[in-house]
C-alpha cells in the first residue's frame, strides 16, 4: 500500500489543496480516506488488475511490474474521486474529477435543442460555470438563434434565485455573452474569500469578528469582451453591526462595515453634529451608528454618521472630488390617492418658485459651509422630481436641494473638486 499512500501525498500537494495550510484536521481526513483505500472496496479494484495482468504470458519479473504500475493507475482513479469529499479547512473541496472532465457534470433536461449542443459548447458550458458561478446549474433550454448566428443556453428558470444565459457563437462555439447570478450561504463561499474577511473589516477600522450571513454572485460577459466578470458580495453582522465586501473575480473591490466613534476624526464628528443642528433647527439627537465603505473601484470613500432614526450626514472623498450631504431621511409625505392628485403633486414641484427655494436653503447653506448662496445660479432638473441644483458659474461647485411641496428642505448636496 506504500503506492496509495504516494499518490494521496502527490494530490494534496496539487490544487485546490495547495493554497491553504495542511492542517492537523485535514491530514486525519486525509487518513481515514487512505485507511478506507486499504479497506476490502480499494482492494477488490486492485485484484482486478492482478487478474488481468496474470493472464498474460509475460516474464514473472514484467508481470511483477506490470501490476505495481496498474495499481498506482487504480489508486490514482480513487485517490481523485475520493477527493471530491475530503474537508479542506471545513468545505468540501471542488471534485478533482470535475477539474479534469468538467462536461461530466453538466446535468440535462430532455430538451430537443440539446442536439444543438458541440463537445467545444459543453466544455464552455460547463467551464463557464464551474470557474465563475462556482456551480453547475441543470440545463433546461437550448436554443438557436440563426439571425445573430448564437446558440443560447439557459440553465435554471429566470425569477430563481440560480439561474444562467450563456450565448454560444453557432459557428465556433466560443463564448458571446453571459449572465448568470446565484445565492448561496455563507459557508458556501470558497474559502480564498472567506480567509480574506477579518484583515478587509480591520483595514477599515471595522469589526474584523463579523459573522457572514450570506451571499451573492453575479456573473456578466457583454458582447466584445474576452471573458466574464464575477461580482461576489457577502454580507456579514453581529449583535452591534453589520458588514458587506464586493469582489470583482477574486479581488475585494469595496468593504463597509460599521465603526467605533473613536475610529474617525473628532473633527468630523463634531462637523456632522453641527451639521444636523443647523439642518433641523434643534439639537442633535444621539449618534446611532457610523458606516464606512471604501470602494476601489469607483475610487471613493465614505463616511455615514447616523443620528437618531431620520438624519444623517455623508462625507465622501473620491477621484471626482468631495461630497458633503446632510438628510433627514424619513419626513411625512403627501399621502396620493388618485392619479389626478399625483400630478398636481409633480406640478407642485416643478413650479415651485426660484425665491422660495433660495428663502429655505440659503440659511441651512450659510450655517453648514458659510457659503452665500446669492452667487449661484438656479438650475432645475425636471429628470429628478423635487430636486434643483444651485451652481456657481466657472466652477465645478455646486448645492443640490432636495424638498418637499411644502418647501421644506430634506436633502442638502454639496460637491466641489
Amino acid at each position: 500500500m506504500k503506492h496509495m499512500d504516494d499518490e494521496w501525498e502527490k494530490v494534496v500537494k496539487q490544487e485546490p489543496f495547495a493554497a491553504s495550510p495542511f492542517t492537523e484536521e485535514h491530514k486525519q481526513n486525509v487518513l481515514r480516506q487512505v485507511a478506507w483505500l486499504k479497506s476490502g472496496s480499494a482492494q477488490k479494484m486492485s485484484d482486478v488488475g492482478d487478474k488481468s495482468a496474470e493472464q498474460n504470458t509475460l516474464p514473472n519479473q514484467h508481470r511483477r511490474r506490470l501490476r505495481s504500475r496498474r495499481a498506482v493507475i487504480a489508486c490514482t482513479t480513487i485517490a481523485a474521486v475520493a477527493a471530491a469529499v475530503i474537508l479542506w479547512n471545513g468545505q468540501i473541496v471542488e471534485p478533482v474529477i470535475e477539474k479534469v472532465y468538467p462536461t461530466a457534470a453538466l446535468q440535462y433536461t430532455d430538451d430537443a435543442g440539446m442536439s444543438l449542443l458541440t463537445d467545444k459548447m459543453k466544455k464552455n458550458v460547463a467551464v463557464t460555470m464551474r470557474d465563475y458561478l462556482g456551480k453547475q446549474l441543470r440545463i433546461t433550454k437550448v436554443q438557436d438563434l440563426p439571425v445573430s448566428g448564437r446558440v443560447s443556453v439557459e440553465a435554471g428558470k429566470e425569477g430563481d434565485a440560480e439561474y444562467a444565459l450563456i450565448w454560444l457563437d453557432a459557428a465556433t462555439g466560443n463564448l458571446r455573452e453571459v449572465q448568470m447570478r446565484r445565492e448561496m450561504a455563507a459557508n458556501e463561499l470558497e474559502h480564498r474569500y472567506l480567509r480574506q474577511i477579518p484583515s478587509l473589516l480591520q483595514g477599515i477600522g471595522g469589526d474584523p469578528a463579523l459573522t457572514p450571513l450570506s451571499a451573492n454572485r453575479y456573473v456578466g460577459m457583454k458582447q466584445g469582451e474576452l471573458e466574464p466578470k464575477s461580482y461576489t458580495t457577502l454580507t456579514l453582522e453581529n449583535k452591534k453591526s453589520y458588514g458587506e465586501i464586493i469582489w470583482l473575480q477574486d479581488e475585494a473591490i469595496s468593504v463597509s462595515g460599521d465603526l467605533d466613534p473613536d475610529q474617525v476624526s473628532q473633527t468630523a464628528l463634531a462637523n456632522a453634529e453641527d451639521s444636523i443642528e443647523a439642518f433641523s433647527g434643534k439639537t442633535a439627537p444621539d449618534l446611532t451608528s457610523i458606516h464606512r465603505t471604501k470602494d476601489d473601484e469607483n475610487g471613493k470613500d465614505t463616511f455615514t454618521f447616523n443620528f437618531g432614526d431620520r438624519y444623517f450626514v455623508q462625507t465622501t472623498e473620491g477621484k471626482s472630488g468631495l461630497s458633503y450631504s446632510v438628510m433627514n431621511a424619513k419626513y411625512n409625505r403627501k399621502e396620493l390617492n388618485t392619479m389626478e392628485e399625483m400630478e398636481a403633486y409633480h406640478k407642485e414641484l416643478l413650479e415651485m418658485k426660484e425665491s422660495i427655494l433660495r428663502e429655505k436653503a440659503a440659511p441651512i447653506i450659510k450655517k453648514i459651509f458659510n457659503v452665500d448662496l446669492q452667487a449661484y445660479k438656479l438650475r432645475r432638473m425636471p429628470e429628478t422630481l423635487g430636486i434643483v441644483s444651485f451652481e456657481l458659474e466657472s466652477t465645478t461647485d455646486a448645492f443640490q436641494i432636495e424638498y418637499n411641496e411644502d418647501a421644506r428642505i430634506t436633502m442638502i448636496k454639496r460637491d466641489t473638486l
